[in-house]
Formats: C-alpha cells, structure tokens, sequence
C-alpha cells in the first residue's frame, strides 16, 4: 500500500489530498485546504503554511508527495507568491524525509482525464470518478490536489509496468 499526499500550491490557499493505492484500487484517506490569512505579511503567511502542512505529513504519515510545478504566469507578483509557497511545501516534505515528484499540469491534466488540454471542470469530475465520489470535492484546489495524487500512481503505475 502506498500513501501519496498531493499538493496544488498556493500563498492564500494550498489544496492537499490524500490518497492510498494497492496499484490496483485507489482509496481516498483526505482532502482539504490549507488557508492563510489575508492580512499578514508574507513571512507569516509562509510560516503558517509550514506549520500546517508539518501537521498534515504526522497526521497522515505520506509515503511519498507530489507536488504541482508552476506554470508561468503573466502575473509576476502571483507566480512570486505561488512559488514561495511551493518552497516552503518542499521544504517541509523535504524535512520529513518524504520523497517528491513533481508535475506540470499538462502532466496532470494527460494522466487524470487521458488529454492535455482538459479544462478544469472536466478534471474535476475525472477525480471524482476515479475516486468514487459522490460530489467533486471542494474547494477546486482540494481537487486540484487531488488530480496530482492520481497523477503521480498513474505514473509511477505505468513506470512500474514498463520497467517489468
């Protein structure tokens, strides 16, 4: 069995989501958001994503962690924020000893729904599927989140399979 946290990160938001998998069935154990709050500055807001997501990895106890890379972003000031939080999420299940993969979103979009140019809405509902959801999850970064999970068993499924 294999537990694999994904992350989709971000300053205000982090989505994560936790999955188990047999290499057969995959099981969701939790999802969820990592908030931070608006009116502190960046260092505070940074630390408290640290905090938050120490307490995920002892919570959950991961196996391994796949976190979305960012995709550039004509909003300079975004695509800071977005990769400060990506750092600190590195940092945090680097410390853990937690191995990383990491992955684009055309590398998510191609293993969740099988095409690259997926909009969000229909990811969305490829994660719900999979997972046997009654809803898609909510907030959209804890499918997000979600979606890297299946990602990365995806992938590492399909390595496994062609490496025998």
């Amino acid at each position: 069995m294999t537990r694999v946290l994904g992350c989709d990160p971000g300053l205000a938001i982090t989505g994560y989501g936790i999955l188990d998998s047999d290499g057969q069935q995959l099981a969701p154990i939790a999802y969820g958001v990592v908030r931070t709050k608006a009116g502190l500055d960046e260092p505070a807001r940074l630390l408290d994503l640290y905090r938050q997501t120490v307490e995920i990895v002892e919570q959950y106890q991961p196996d391994v962690a796949a976190v979305e890379k960012l995709f550039f972003s004509t909003n300079v000031r975004t695509a800071m924020m977005v990769s400060q939080a990506r750092g600190v999420l590195l940092l945090s299940l680097a410390e853990a000893g937690i191995p990383i993969w990491e992955y684009t979103p055309l590398q998510i979009k191609q293993a969740v729904t099988g095409y690259g140019q997926a909009d969000k809405s229909q990811i969305q509902e490829m994660v719900r599927l999979l997972l046997n959801l009654n809803e898609i999850p909510r907030p959209d970064d804890a499918a997000d989140a979600l979606a890297v999970s299946i990602c990365h068993l995806h992938s590492t499924h399909l390595d496994r399979y062609i490496s025998q």
